[in-house]
């Protein structure tokens, strides 16, 4: 028996992207009993925030057993969001149902729709009729404008601007501070560096870097493990 109170939410990943989540979660009221997984042995048997780190990812289905019920990921990384994704995926596979996190902070218009599992960090703005996949961060401060659609398992990091009719394929990365110019298309797996401005479409799996953006080199994910989805957020958005 792992513990002696129910978990109804487990935290997948245990960083410093995994605080925020906390945070955000205490500051909007959440009460849920919370712990958190991650692989790192060093985290076992910590705190995060006052979150319990109780192991590694193989004691999901002894908590799923024992009434879990929600999970978010709390990985946040760098450029390659596959890790994110296989995290997303083993919380979908256990049984467990992704949970939408917003700050209180965080800013969404009525007309925008937010996936399943996604999370809007201090500040981030979603403005009308923007559509936002599963396993979506909007770190803090970051911009996401009116009619942007953004895929599953995308990064949109802290202080990032989407200028409006912005389409982001699934798992792309946008670098902390970087601006993409209204209308442009940033296809699977991509990454665009901080700082950059992006002022024409980027093909699939590739990386950007300066000002204006210029190819890099290949982003080293390949596209095709992001495959194109159908996705249609539920008219709730996933928000909890």
């Amino acid at each position: 028996m792992l513990t002696d109170t129910s978990v109804e939410l487990i935290i997948l990943g245990g960083g410093g992207h995994a605080r925020v989540l906390i945070e955000s979660l205490q500051t909007s009221g959440r009460s849920d009993v919370m712990c958190a997984l991650d692989q790192n042995p060093s985290l076992w048997g910590k705190d995060l925030m006052g979150v319990p780190v109780l192991g590694g990812d193989d004691l999901l289905p002894e908590l799923v057993q024992q009434g879990a019920t929600y999970f978010v990921v709390g990985l946040g990384g760098v450029g390659d969001n596959r890790p994110r994704r296989r995290l997303f995926e083993l919380g979908l596979g256990s049984g467990l149902t992704p949970l939408t996190v917003l700050h209180k902070s965080a800013i969404v218009s009525p007309g925008a729709k937010i996936g399943l599992g996604s999370a809007l960090f201090p500040g981030a703005i979603v403005n009308t009729e923007s559509l936002l996949g599963d396993n979506v961060i909007v770190n803090t401060g970051a911009i996401v404008e009116h009619g942007c659609i953004i895929g599953d398992h995308v990064h949109v990091a802290t202080g990032s601007r989407l200028c409006g009719v912005v389409n982001l394929a699934n798992g792309v990365h946008i670098g902390a501070g970087a601006t993409v110019r209204e209308g442009v298309t940033v296809g699977a797996g991509s990454i665009i560096g901080a700082g950059a401005l992006v002022l024409q479409d980027v093909e699939p799996g590739t990386v950007m870097v300066g000002v204006p953006a210029r190819f890099l080199k290949p982003s080293g994910v390949d596209a095709s493990h992001f495959t194109p989805t159908a996705f249609t957020p539920t008219s709730s958005g996933g928000i909890k």
